[in-house]
């Protein structure tokens, strides 16, 4: 069975899947895409060219859009978790207070370059969140394919900070999590599964996408610093 996965949920799911094969017995091959955005490297992209893909993770915003085009399996959709977006910067370095809307706002103003990811975070972050606070033409921003791709940017230096879902900066290499931001101006996306269309695998599908929204999913989750949508029981 193939995965096609993107940043946000990919914490959580590298530490749930050894698990779910181990149960299940089925062998899971997983690559990775962006949620939303421009190239070859998004999910969409990836399924246009005929990647032979079975389940999806990203974005509930991009997964609505496979969905329009007729690439997910009706009904076979599941929101797994949600998570708020944060800001990191690289390690060792002095942690900035991101919990104002003001102090956040100014970080970005004095920052040489701000590392966003080219998908649905980055996306709001430019079209809706820069303009609001008045600095989308005073902002150096730098996008990147992939949340990974930003991290190691900050990592290196190349920029200073990183602003991505919590999910993917709480262990990622290189820098330290600096915290959430203003809850004012959050921007909290939901990640989702589904089944693609034209998968023959459809059974061994449904039955990762139930185990990832299950009780047994639930700590892993939370530990990436996400919040589960499913899985009480």
């Amino acid at each position: 069975m193939n995965v096609l996965i993107s940043g946000g949920f990919a914490g959580a799911y590298e530490q749930l899947l050894p698990q779910f094969e181990r149960m299940s017995g089925i062998k899971v091959t997983t690559g990775s895409g962006a949620s939303q955005g421009v190239g070859p490297q998004t999910i969409a992209a990836q399924l246009a060219h005929g990647a032979p893909v079975d389940v999806v993770i990203l974005s509930r915003e991009g997964l609505n859009e496979l969905i329009a085009a007729k690439r997910i399996v009706a009904g076979t959709d599941v929101d797994l978790a949600r998570v708020p977006l944060g800001v990191a910067v690289r390690a060792g370095t002095p942690k900035p207070d991101v919990s104002i809307a003001e102090s956040f706002k100014q970080i970005l103003l004095k920052a040489k370059a701000v590392a966003i990811p080219g998908s649905t975070a980055g996306i709001w972050l430019t079209t809706d969140l820069f303009p609001r606070l008045g600095i989308a033409e005073k902002v150096s921003v730098e996008v990147t394919p992939r949340g990974p791709d930003a991290t190691s940017m900050v990592a290196a230096g190349g920029a200073d900070p990183a602003v991505l879902p919590v999910s993917e900066l709480m262990h990622a290499a290189g820098v330290d999590f600096a915290g959430r931001i203003a809850a004012e101006i959050q921007f909290v996306q939901v990640f989702s599964a589904a089944v693609v269309a034209g998968s023959r695998k459809i059974e061994s599908s449904e039955r990762l996408i139930e185990f990832l929204a299950s009780g047994r999913a639930l700590e892993a989750i939370r530990n990436s610093g996400m919040e589960p949508l499913a899985g009480s029981g």
